[in-house]
């Protein structure tokens, strides 16, 4: 019951800041820019509607995104990134099967960031 009335209050909040026109403008200009730039504007919409709705949902920034983006921008693409983003301490205790595991979960979330960053490093947010 409190993470509803949590919930309404943080609606609430954002209906007296004009959170919603605010987010109208930044969309319409981040598309604007998207166009000016030659770029595709439902792309850029899309990223920014999902980073709100991100935002609304109470999701932070995903740490092992930021740790790919440091690793990307600092060096760019290297082709031992899957061992530098490795917890290898938590690695030494895993058997061989669950090192296979963590190797593809590993490997899954990288593609996926790798993904993201360029998605967002094309649309200029970055």
């Amino acid at each position: 019951m409190d993470d509803l009335k949590q919930m309404a209050r943080a609606a609430k909040n954002r209906l007296k800041s004009n959170y919603w026109t605010d987010c109208k403008e930044n969309i319409e200009k981040n598309a604007q820019e998207a166009k000016n730039k030659g770029l595709s504007e439902i792309k850029a919409k899309s990223t920014f509607k999902s980073r709100v709705k991100n935002e609304i949902s109470g999701e932070k920034q995903d740490e092992f995104y930021l740790r790919v983006k440091s690793l990307l921008d600092s060096e760019g693409e290297v082709s031992d990134a899957i061992g530098r983003l490795c917890d290898k301490e938590y690695y030494s205790k895993l058997s061989y099967e669950e090192k296979q595991r963590y190797n593809l979960e590993l490997s899954s979330k990288y593609l996926n960031a790798l993904s993201r960053y360029r998605k967002e490093k094309e649309m200029g947010i970055i």
